[in-house]
């Protein structure tokens, strides 16, 4: 059983290697990036890399699961709060455009890189839950706003 210190020395060895990836991927792309250059822009030898990950791919979409998973637990607080449609709905996107300042590269790369893979091949994947949840929950927010006339009428289907 591993110690709590290397739970968290693993955690962070992860971290760096997502971290890394995101540079590469933004440098040279999904089908250019190599296992390599993601271990040596990280500083680990592409052993320590395979024993974290199979494959670029798994790579692209730990960094895909991470960065949703974190835009939606820094937007739990908000959706909780007892507030008027229109207000939680602003609130939210203030949040994302505030996570997005704090991590510009992250923010790009999250809704970006959907645009550039076959998404078929990724419809089970956890990160594709988190942004389903987030879209839903928008959505809601304006249905609800549009009953009580804080927004105008819309197509909400558009989400």
């Amino acid at each position: 059983m591993l110690s709590d210190r290397q739970l968290e020395e693993r955690k962070l060895r992860q971290e760096r290697i997502l971290s890394s990836a995101l540079e590469v991927f933004k440098i040279n792309g999904l089908d250019g990036a190599t296992m390599d250059s993601i271990a040596e822009k990280a500083g680990f030898g592409k052993a320590t890399l395979y024993y974290y990950f199979s494959s670029k791919e798994e790579v692209f979409l730990g960094i895909m699961e991470e960065g949703w998973k974190s835009l939606m637990e820094s937007l739990e607080v908000i959706i909780q709060e007892e507030q008027s449609p229109r207000k939680t709905f602003i609130k939210i996107l203030v949040q994302i455009a505030h996570n997005a300042k704090q991590r510009p590269n992250l923010y790009e790369f999250l809704f970006q890189a959907p645009k550039v893979i076959n998404l078929t091949d990724f419809d089970d994947q956890k990160w594709k839950k988190y942004q389903g949840q987030l879209y839903s929950i928008l959505k809601g927010l304006l249905e609800d706003g549009i009953k009580h006339k804080e927004f105008p009428k819309l197509n909400t289907n558009l989400m």
